[in-house]
């Protein structure tokens, strides 16, 4: 028997860029119910302008904003090639109905990318509470709002692009 999570969400790609007396800009791709969830946003800093948005691509699915609780890095060893575990807790979106509101879940990711591993462990956060019973079908439900088909089998056959167009995470810092 194992214990992994159950993946509702997958993620697909995403970019990143930041420096130095900028703002962060995030673009996302996530798959869900056989529908791409995209979205772009702003933020301090690349992850948080990561988190912001997944929030917003995943939006519909949760009714909501899911509550940062904890972030956590830790180094696994010493020097360039070490990799770092990021931790990351979250709560569900507060005006979440019934037992949907409940809970706190956490994701786990270990890398030599703290920003690819901040990413992950969040996205398997929301993975984490997306397997809970309360959130069964989310997704779907989500989907069908859109006008998609409910997954049948999400491991089965190519998963179809949101209005039917490929969808370019670049072209958003082109602007």
């Amino acid at each position: 028997m194992s214990d992994a999570v159950p993946v509702t969400l997958r993620l697909v790609r995403w970019t990143v860029s930041s420096g130095s007396n900028v703002n962060s800009r995030a673009a996302v791709v996530l798959r869900a119910a056989h529908l791409d969830w995209q979205a772009s946003a702003d933020g301090n800093g690349a992850v948080d302008a990561l988190v912001r948005t997944v929030n917003l691509a995943v939006a519909d699915v949760l009714g909501g904003t899911p509550a940062l609780l904890a972030y956590d890095v830790h180094a696994l060893a010493e020097g360039p090639d070490a990799e770092g575990r990021v931790t990351v807790q979250i709560a569900p979106p507060a005006d979440a109905p019934g037992d949907r509101a409940a809970g706190r879940h956490t994701g786990q990711v270990a890398s030599t990318n703290i920003i690819a591993a901040s990413l992950e462990a969040y996205i398997a956060a929301l993975n984490a509470m997306l397997a809970e019973e309360a959130w069964a079908g989310a997704a779907d439900e989500a989907a069908t709002r859109r006008g998609g088909a409910p997954a049948e089998d999400e491991d089965q056959g190519g998963a179809e692009y949101l209005h039917g167009r490929t969808i370019d995470t670049t072209s958003w810092f082109n602007r």
